[in-house]
C-alpha cells in the first residue's frame, strides 16, 4: 500500500544499485519518494551536487513518482517538512550502519516527532555495495558493472581518469 511521501537522503556518489534496490522497494511503501542529494561534510565527492542530480534524474526519467532533489543548508527535518514528508527512508547495509542511523532517528525524532525513519534493509546481493568501496575499484581499473548502472559507471570511470 502506497502512503503519502518519503524522503530517501544520500550523497549518491555514486548513485549504486543498493540505493536503486532501496528506491525500487520504497516505492512499494510510499506514493512519492524524494531522492535527495545532500552535503555531507565529512565524505569527499567525486561528483558534484548538480553532476548526482543530473544523474539520478536520467535515472529515474520515466518515473513520475521519484522526484530527485537536493538540500544543502538545512537540517533534514526541516527539509522534510518544508517538502511536506511524513517519513525518512533509510537502508541499511550492515549492523555498523545501523548504530549511525539509529543515534541519526533518535535526533531527527527530537527535532521532528512528527516525522518518523523507516529502515529498509538492503537486499542482501547488494549488502557489501559502498559508494567509497565502488570508487577504488574504478580508480585501480576494476569492472563495477554488477553495482553500478551503466551509464554511473561510465561517468564514474570519465570522472575519474
Amino acid at each position: 500500500m502506497n502512503s503519502g511521501v518519503a524522503i530517501y537522503p544520500g550523497s549518491f556518489d555514486p548513485i549504486t544499485k543498493g540505493h536503486t534496490n532501496i528506491i525500487e522497494r520504497g516505492l512499494e511503501l510510499f506514493e512519492h519518494l524524494i531522492v535527495a542529494v545532500a552535503v555531507n561534510s565529512s565524505k569527499k565527492t567525486i561528483f558534484s551536487v548538480e553532476e548526482r542530480l543530473e544523474q539520478l534524474r536520467d535515472m529515474f526519467a520515466d518515473n513520475d513518482r521519484v522526484i530527485v532533489d537536493s538540500f544543502t543548508d538545512c537540517l533534514l527535518v526541516d527539509y522534510a517538512k518544508q517538502r511536506k514528508a511524513h517519513a525518512i527512508l533509510r537502508g541499511l547495509r550492515t549492523v555498523s550502519d545501523y548504530e549511525y542511523e539509529f543515534q541519526m532517528a533518535h535526533a531527527n525524532r527530537h527535532l521532528a516527532p512528527d516525522i518518523d525513519t523507516i529502515f529498509m534493509m538492503t537486499e542482501s546481493k547488494y549488502s557489501h555495495l559502498s559508494s567509497t568501496l565502488i570508487k577504488e575499484i574504478v580508480r585501480y581499473g576494476g569492472a563495477c558493472h554488477e553495482m553500478l548502472d551503466p551509464q554511473i559507471e561510465q561517468h564514474l570511470k570519465n570522472k575519474m581518469k
